[in-house]
């Protein structure tokens, strides 16, 4: 362990640094020193490209990846199957695998594969083949299964969600579906985009918001309670960097309404123009009719993106939206404004023919994106590369980053799964594993 590690638990005993900012440093630390881990290995059955990664949210401890191939593996990532605990190198094999030797096996590659967010008992598959398959963990086998109009390109359960089971999914067809899995059936559909749907992300400020991105360029807002979608995010608005703290705002404007509303007054006395109500469209002239409840058609055809957005990852706080495109560019949304902030990500080369998996930080400081052969890490709000890891000898397609124990899992072309991690802790290098702790289906 480095010097600046024991001056943090020195400060931390003497009572000069708080128990949050304590954590928070050590865990920055950590992130800072990431690199290929010399002490862990995923052994990966797949025998095609590695398109989706996910870790448990409510143990932090099973992999879930999915594969061109059509299999699908979770693995155990805190204990090796097949190594005591106290060996230097683990490698980490499947608990098991769902290939196409499986009786309910999807025909072609799975896009996305993803965990029941508030239990491990069950996982979700979307696929090529035109199906959502929910699997029961335990035994393998397929409990509720959706028909897809076509080619599934990505799914998602919100985080937050506890009135409703809907598993929003984007296929080929310009149509988002929400397919709920009390009912097993199609609970509703979204219409909108004009081309088919590449990627969708449940926000994490609400269960009811969900945003899609399209082969359009469109980004759009959905409150899946009502009809159309209530924003479309246009790249043309823009505000420079991040909203002010909310305390300190709250200060600007106290100081600044007065005068606003004086100016407001003096131009509509000056001017005779009356100001009509937001979202209020004239009842004559062109802009009569609009698509969506509350927007205008020009802004109902607003573009994010010059081409497909193929990524989208909200931030922890649900304030912030990062976007990636086909037209090789990242951009970062402020979502109450509706804004582009105008980050400068540097040198971004992007996979253009399929969605991407982005990841960030629990604080949302730093992002990972796959570019090509190598991910990289840049900083959220000013756009500079942090840090380049390279080690995939093929394009990446995923990312996931574990919030438990500060570790990124990649999934690339190569068809292997790597793992990055920060120098090991005191426990690791005594040989202390975690004590026993498996599922039925873990043994």
């Amino acid at each position: 362990m480095h010097t600046h590690v024991w001056k943090q638990i020195r400060d931390r005993e003497g009572g000069k640094v708080r128990a949050n900012n304590f954590v928070n440093s050590i865990k920055s630390y950590r992130i800072s020193q990431l690199q290929l881990a010399n002490h862990k290995d995923i052994v990966s059955p797949h025998k095609g490209a590695v398109n989706s990664l996910q870790i448990d949210s409510t143990e932090g401890r099973y992999l879930l990846s999915a594969a061109s191939d059509a299999s699908v593996a979770v693995y155990d990532v805190q204990r090796s199957a097949t190594s005591e605990a106290s060996a230097a190198f683990c490698k980490h094999r499947c608990l098991f695998v769902v290939d196409k030797q499986h009786q309910q096996a999807h025909k072609y590659a799975v896009s996305t594969a993803i965990w029941y967010p508030i239990d491990t008992g069950l996982f979700v598959t979307g696929s090529y083949d035109h199906h959502i398959n929910v699997w029961d963990t335990n035994t393998t086998q397929v409990v509720v299964n959706f028909k897809m109009p076509g080619k599934v390109h990505r799914i998602a359960m919100s985080n937050l969600s506890t009135s409703h089971m809907l598993i929003a999914a984007g296929t080929e067809d310009v149509q988002v579906r929400l397919c709920d899995i009390a009912s097993g059936a199609f609970a509703h559909t979204l219409s909108g985009h004009r081309d088919g749907v590449m990627t969708v992300e449940w926000s994490n400020s609400s269960e009811w918001v969900l945003i899609t991105g399209g082969c359009d360029g469109a980004i759009r807002f959905w409150d899946i309670r009502r009809a159309g979608c209530f924003q479309v995010l246009d790249q043309s608005q823009t505000q420079l960097g991040r909203r002010p703290p909310i305390l300190k705002r709250s200060m600007i404007t106290k100081d600044s309404s007065a005068k606003l509303r004086g100016a407001q007054k003096k131009h509509a006395n000056g001017s005779g123009f009356r100001q009509q109500p937001i979202g209020r469209v004239p009842s004559k002239g062109p802009m009569k009719q609009r698509l969506h409840p509350g927007m205008l058609s020009t802004q109902d055809r607003a573009t994010a993106h010059y081409g497909a957005v193929t990524g989208l990852k909200a931030t922890e706080d649900g304030m912030y939206l990062l976007s990636a495109g086909s037209d090789s560019r990242l951009r970062l949304w402020d979502v109450q404004s509706g804004c582009n902030t105008l980050v400068n990500f540097e040198t971004v080369r992007l996979q253009i023919n399929k969605p991407l998996q982005l990841a960030t930080t629990q604080d949302s400081a730093l992002v990972f994106v796959p570019c090509m052969r190598s991910v990289k890490a840049f900083d959220m709000w000013s756009g500079y590369t942090y840090t380049v890891l390279r080690g995939h000898y093929e394009c990446v397609n995923s990312c996931w980053f574990n919030q438990q124990n500060q570790e990124l899992y990649t999934g690339g072309n190569d068809r292997q799964i790597l793992v990055w991690s920060p120098a090991r802790s005191i426990d690791d290098e005594m040989g202390e594993g975690p004590a026993e702790d498996q599922d039925n289906w873990s043994s």
